[in-house]
């Protein structure tokens, strides 16, 4: 649209569910002269706070009938929002119709309805509008004579460009509105085709048969996972849970791919934690964890666990960053990113002096909400519950001779929660709250449990006395055996395998203990 053609706004049509700043809106509208229509519920508001405003059945000669089901659609209001300026005025003269130039709509709340407890078919179909995406539809399409506004975000936009313009608004402005409004008409059908597709009333079925659901471009990116790949960041239109998506960047440079993939890797990990706990992740895999009784001696336990990895790597937290972790984080490594809840004013003080270092504040948490884990495939999209599942002391099925004791529980959950969030095959060594070793995507569950030592080894870390969780079973004992060999006290995994026995025995025969959770965590 580069070059603009200004239409002037005689007439207005106003329907709106939402009224939030209608009234303010449609006096301003009304006080630059142009004509008000409007519907039911928005009429009577309107007519209560003093708006010069006409009802659409005194318009069209024809009431609103079946408990407002049917109002607007009439041929003089539609005919007003589609008409063609040099087609189909004589059309227009021999019926009475009369041109509508601007259009304020939005959708009865079908999405807040039947997130209701125990909503009806009958109430959610009662909140499916008709009318409201026939007028958006029939405005959009006609953009280039007709500008249609279905976010009440916009009313002072549309003011300013009308005073702006003379009263006019231009082609560029109307195109974008008109954007605006199929992506709204777009997200109220996916809502709708969601609710029904998952066959109201069958319990059985889980997933709808069409998956639809609409994301919002938050920026694009330089490039990709690579320098050759274009890329963007799309958001969920109401993300539920605080996430990389929701935080705000303080400082540094543009949020690249890789960036916000490992970012959100990291918090997602350390929201597991419920004491001051650190993440250091790199390349999607947690590399260092650690929760302690201060987020500095967590940073600095995560930091230990694999310093060389660390380096370039991605830091969060789950408690406010302070001056003297900042500090010390500066002093040690290069860092990309740095996500933590909130900052006190020293620490961004102190991280203000790496003007490329990124900093995100992301807010505070409450336990996460169900949602939605999707991967996409060439030719599809693969979508499950996101894993939230976890155990407790009290999930933990204790199958060898001794039982572990009070600190190696504690190690045991801690190790198990990191296992969750390394990419399979995952083995951890953990002691005292601190990851030890990780081992992480290899194809063989013994070769995770030697990459997990030779980290240890390389970070001069003590594994003696240290626990070792899977995040799957074991098929054989080999990994028990090794284990034993560097001093493995403990060991947690699901248990399921046909050798179970054998890899319990394994246990006993080295004075082990071995607990089973019953639940595997499979990250791929």
């Amino acid at each position: 649209m580069t070059t603009p053609n200004f239409k002037i706004i005689q007439r207005a049509l106003i329907s709106v569910s939402n009224k939030t700043g209608v009234v303010d809106f449609c006096s301003k509208l009304h006080n630059i002269g142009i004509e008000l229509l409007s519907t039911g519920g928005t009429f009577k508001l309107l007519k209560e706070q003093g708006v010069p405003v006409t009802e659409v059945s005194e318009y069209t000669s024809f009431p609103e009938i079946m408990d407002g089901r049917v109002k607007t659609l009439h041929p003089k209001i539609h005919g007003g929002i589609l008409a063609r300026s040099d087609k189909d005025k004589q059309i227009m003269s021999e019926h009475g119709i009369k041109k509508i130039d601007l259009v304020i709509v939005n959708l009865y709340p079908f999405e807040e309805t039947i997130k209701k407890k125990n909503c009806s078919i009958e109430e959610a179909i009662e909140n499916i509008d008709i009318g409201g995406p026939t007028m958006i539809r029939a405005a959009a399409k006609n953009f280039s004579e007709v500008a249609v506004v279905v976010n009440n975000r916009d009313y002072s936009n549309v003011l300013n460009e009308i005073e702006h313009n003379k009263g006019a608004i231009s082609s560029n402005f109307r195109y974008e509105l008109a954007a605006k409004a199929f992506e709204h008409t777009a997200a109220y059908e996916d809502a709708i085709a969601n609710f029904f597709g998952k066959e109201v009333g069958n319990e059985e079925e889980y997933f709808p048969k069409t998956y639809n659901k609409q994301f919002i471009k938050s920026k694009d990116l330089r490039y990709g996972e690579n320098p050759h790949q274009k890329a963007a960041f799309y958001t969920e239109k109401d993300v539920i849970n605080v996430s990389v998506a929701t935080s705000k960047q303080l400082q540094g440079k543009e949020l690249s791919f890789n960036n916000i993939a490992d970012t959100d890797a990291a918090l997602e990990t350390v929201k597991l934690f419920s004491a001051p706990s650190c993440v250091i992740v790199k390349h999607a895999n947690p590399c260092g964890v650690s929760s302690s009784d201060t987020i500095l001696q967590a940073y600095l336990n995560a930091y230990r666990t694999d310093p060389e990895s660390a380096f370039g790597g991605i830091i969060a937290f789950n408690r406010t960053l302070n001056k003297e972790t900042a500090l010390e984080i500066i002093n040690k490594q290069f860092v990309e990113v740095i996500i933590c809840p909130d900052i006190e004013d020293g620490a961004k003080e102190v991280l203000g002096s790496k003007k490329n270092l990124r900093l995100l504040v992301c807010g505070f948490w409450d336990d996460n909400k169900p949602n939605i884990d999707l991967k996409r495939v060439n030719g599809g999209l693969l979508i499950q519950d996101q894993d939230i599942a976890m155990i407790t002391k009290g999930d933990l099925n204790v199958v060898t001779d001794r039982i572990p004791e009070k600190n190696e529980i504690d190690d045991l959950l801690f190790s198990w929660k990191v296992a969750k969030m390394v990419k399979s095959n995952a083995i951890i060594y953990a002691k005292n709250l601190q990851t030890i070793g990780i081992g992480a995507g290899q194809m063989s569950r013994v070769n995770s449990a030697r990459i997990a030592a030779i980290k240890a080894e390389h970070a001069k870390l003590q594994v003696l006395n240290s626990c070792m969780a899977s995040d799957a079973f074991f098929p054989f004992r080999d990994s028990i055996d090794n284990a034993a060999k560097l001093g493995i006290s403990a060991v947690i995994q699901p248990g399921g395998s046909i050798r179970d026995e054998e890899v319990i025995a394994a246990a006993n025969e080295h004075g082990m203990s071995m607990v089973f959770t019953g639940m595997r965590h499979f990250r791929h």
